[in-house]
């Protein structure tokens, strides 16, 4: 299997994970015209699913380090299984929500503030289950972000009312990315601690490789889809209840769309895994969770989603890209 040898390229990998971690959200935006997020999110799962079985015969199964993705999760233990689908499960509840929000409150707000404070709480998560890099540099990259996110909220502040949402929705789409953040921030440990972050290519006996744990992941976030997606389609945050026969009379440009934002997702997180055995499971997360500072990119010149704001606004938010990279160089400096 292919693994990462300097911690140059896992930076490298990181940064592909907060490029797909910040960009796939934008899918849910070319659907949305037509598409209702719960109906979109069912092909994002299965495109998460499939991807990860695609990397995992390929990437994870040539080579000549580590073992083959077979052969690794046909030895892996019941106790790291579990933990890895446990993560699957919790992700998918907060991601869920985390669309939610975005579909509600816009992706240049509800992303920053969900996927920030999963930052923030989960890089403290992450480092206490695996302590790897110089917490100073580390702490103090995620304070400049937190900050970020801040400014964030502020310049959304600014918006005028007759460019947002009604009141009642915003605030709700706020809610609900608060609580997301903080279910998200757990995920990753779980994870992380079924995998062998000290060898990848001989990971010890029960341990499996992230190429296995992509796989598993993803197949935890697609069965507890059926709870969690079926619960939200009969009793959604907005709008009236959507059912499986309008999933079904989709046309398949919506479902490819739905399908590639979860491959994008899942590229972003198994190269996050992946990252992790050499760079550490904090630094590759807390790299990974720089994607707010992508979405609010999106959000701010595609979709022009701060669009009828005062000048003032431009400043905050130019402030919070400089504290951004500010952040991320700090948690780089961190695992060197």
């Amino acid at each position: 299997m292919f693994t990462v040898n300097s911690y140059i390229l896992a930076v490298a990998f990181c940064f592909v994970t907060m490029l797909c971690w910040g960009s796939w959200a934008n899918t849910q935006k070319l659907a949305a015209k037509s598409w209702r997020y719960e109906l979109f999110y069912w092909d994002y799962v299965i495109g998460m699913l499939l991807f990860s079985l695609l990397i995992a015969f390929t990437m994870g199964s040539f080579g000549d380090s580590g073992r083959p993705f077979i052969q690794d999760l046909g030895q892996a233990h019941i106790r790291n299984i579990g933990s890895i689908i446990l993560g699957g499960v919790i992700f998918n509840a907060s991601n869920i929500l985390l669309s939610a929000s975005t579909s509600i409150a816009g992706m240049a707000v509800a992303f920053p503030l969900g996927v920030g404070i999963s930052l923030a709480l989960g890089t403290v998560i992450n480092y206490i289950g695996a302590p790897k890099g110089d917490p100073i540099w580390l702490f103090c990259g995620v304070a400049l972000i937190v900050l970020a996110i801040i400014c964030n909220g502020m310049a959304s502040a600014r918006v005028p009312s007759d460019a947002k949402d009604s009141s009642s929705n915003t605030r709700k789409g706020l809610v609900l990315a608060v609580v997301a953040g903080v279910l998200m921030s757990f995920f990753y440990r779980f994870v992380a601690a079924a995998m062998d972050l000290d060898n990848f290519a001989a990971p010890a006996p029960g341990k499996v490789t992230p190429y296995t744990a992509i796989v598993i992941f993803s197949l935890g976030v697609f069965a507890s889809n059926f709870i969690f997606n079926t619960l939200v389609m009969r009793h959604p945050f907005k709008g009236e209840k959507v059912s499986y026969r309008q999933y079904a009379c989709g046309n398949s440009r919506t479902h490819l769309v739905g399908v590639l934002g979860g491959a994008i997702w899942c590229l972003g997180t198994a190269f996050s895994y992946i990252a992790s055995g050499k760079a550490g499971a904090a630094v590759s997360y807390a790299l990974g969770q720089g994607a707010p500072m992508i979405a609010a990119i999106w959000g701010v010149f595609i979709w022009k989603e701060f669009k009828g704001a005062d000048k003032r606004t431009g400043l905050l938010l130019g402030l919070m890209f400089a504290l951004f990279l500010s952040g991320l160089a700090c948690i780089i400096v961190s695992g060197n």
